[in-house]
Parts: structure tokens; sequence; C-alpha cells
């Protein structure tokens, strides 16, 4: 038996969630295969050199959830693939489902971490809110979304490197994507960035703004904000994080004026470290952060935006 894991594009490149699932399928002994769809011969090297043994190329043409469902179910039959690894992203999480009907699996959503073998597998995710963590064991087969940024890639893995083709297509489809609105979103996508500067209501209004993406671009992150500046009209939802939000899980989430009410910890209690700054000595945000500021964000911000820059150029 082997791992499928499911590969994700954001335009011409390959998302580093799909490296993240590669390197997590050898965490259960492989082989790897992993499904590209409507990828290149470059993605499937980055796909390769993170954990895959074989790469199935698979074409589709408008993007439908039960379309890709049709084609994971394919190959996952092809390949004898009783563990399916799929991104926890919102096309992920669209197909997901389908993809465990179609295959009589067990569904676990949102997982942080996997471990075990291809017929028993234990995941662990996050629940209540963020509040507590549920260590589940399950037998194959099973199809599992991963969050992204949860995973280490691993580098350098010297397989087999298959390069393969399937005919499997999208099949029998009654609904279609019609339409995308695209809104303005982030510079980097809010689930794929490493670092996160988010604004909250400390940050007193939208001409703030200008300052935290100076300090975001600065480290090559993306700009987040939570629920109380999304109401007010100060930034769009796109960059929302929280439960009503995105979830994210970065290496470092830098929270500036964010009072942390559980609901935006639930977005963002899973990052690696917490830089949290805010005037307020009692704000809850204090009691997950890793390092903590108490003064005004408007001297703070623009000195590590400064600092930042001096380091690093």
């Amino acid at each position: 038996m082997s791992i499928l894991a499911v590969a994700e594009l954001k335009g011409d490149s390959l998302k580093k969630i799909s490296r993240e699932l590669t390197s997590a399928g050898r965490k259960l002994g492989g082989p790897v295969v992993a499904l590209l769809i409507n990828g290149t011969d470059a993605h499937a090297n980055e796909l390769f050199d993170a954990g895959a043994d074989t790469v199935v190329k698979a074409s589709l043409g408008e993007y439908s959830p039960q379309g890709v469902a049709n084609i994971v179910a394919a190959v996952a039959a092809e390949k004898g693939a009783k563990v399916v690894l799929a991104p926890h992203s919102i096309q992920g999480k669209d197909y997901a489902g389908r993809v465990a009907i179609a295959m009589n699996a067990s569904l676990v959503a949102d997982i942080i971490e996997v471990k075990g073998s291809d017929s028993a597998v234990e995941v662990k995710k996050p629940i209540y809110s963020g509040k507590a963590y549920a260590n589940i064991k399950l037998s194959a087969p099973a199809v599992l979304t991963v969050r992204p940024n949860s995973q280490e890639v691993v580098s350098g893995y010297a397989g087999a490197k298959a390069l393969e083709t399937t005919s499997a297509g999208e099949g029998a489809v009654s609904s279609k994507l019609a339409n995308v609105e695209m809104s303005g979103g982030t510079k980097v996508a809010l689930t794929d960035a490493s670092i996160i500067v988010s604004g909250g209501r400390g940050i007193k209004g939208p001409e703030a703004w200008p300052m935290l993406q100076e300090l975001a671009d600065t480290l090559g992150g993306a700009l987040g904000a939570s629920r109380a500046a999304v109401d007010a009209g100060w930034i769009d939802h796109g960059h929302q994080v929280g439960q009503t939000g995105k979830t994210v899980s970065p290496n470092c989430y830098i929270a500036c004026g964010i009072s942390g009410a559980i609901q935006h910890l639930a977005g963002m209690g899973s990052s690696k470290y917490i830089v949290a700054i805010n005037k307020d000595p009692d704000a809850p945000i204090f009691k997950v952060a890793t390092y903590g500021v108490v003064d005004d964000l408007f001297k703070v911000v623009p000195a590590l935006t400064g600092e930042f820059k001096k380091v690093l150029g």
C-alpha cells in the first residue's frame, strides 16, 4: 500500500503545503505517491525532493470539487493508496469529503501531526477553538486534511522518482465553478506565510496599516487582522485571522494591538512563536505569547522595522 499526497498550485507555483504533505507521507512509511493536477515537470521535481517516490500527473479543465475528488479517488485506487493527505485549504476542504465518500474512508480535518503506518494512523488536531488537542487513532482507509505550515519539509530525498501520467479524468460532474471574485488579498498568502503581522482594535484606525505592512514586507511576511479591525471597516475580510476568518500556523505571529479574544486565538494559537505588542499588561494575548512588549505599538513597530532593516539589509 502507498500514501497519496495531493499537491496544490497557486498560479504557476507549487504551494508549500504540497511539499509538506510529501514529507509527512514519509512518516507513515511510504511509498509516497504525489498527485499533481495541471502541474509541470518542475513542480514534480519539487515533490520528489520533498519525499515523493512517484509523481502522477493529471489534467483537469475547469475546477470543480467533484472533478478533483473523482481524480483523487481514481488515482488512489490505481496506486493502492489507503491514506490520502490533502491540504487543509479552501480547495482541500471542498473535495476531501467527496474523496472520503468515494473511498468509504474515515475523514479527519485540520490535523497538525501525523504518524504511524499506512494501516494504522495517529493524528493530532486542535479542538474547542484551539483550547485543546485531540489525539486520534484510526485505521485505513483514511482521508486527512493537513494544516499549512504544520509539517516540516525535509529536502534532499533520493527515491525512485518515477514520473507518470494518469488517464483518470473528472468523470461525471453535476456542478462547476461559475466565477471567481478576487479581493485585494495580501501580498503573501496568509495561510502560507511563515511570518504574519496582525493588527487589532489597538491600531486605532485604517491609517496604521501602512506601518504594519512595512514591517510585514521587511520580514517577507503577510498582513493579518483581528475581527474587530475587519468589523470596523478598516481592512477587508481576506486579512481576518480567527474562528470566523483564516486559520494560520506561521513560525512567528506578531500581534499588534490585539487583545487576544478566544475567537482570535482559535485562528493563530498553533503559531510556533507569538509576539504580542499591547499597552494593556492584562490583555489575554500575553497568556499565550512567547514574547510580550507592554508599550505603545506606534513606538514599538517602527523601531522593530528599523532594526530589522539594519539586520536584513
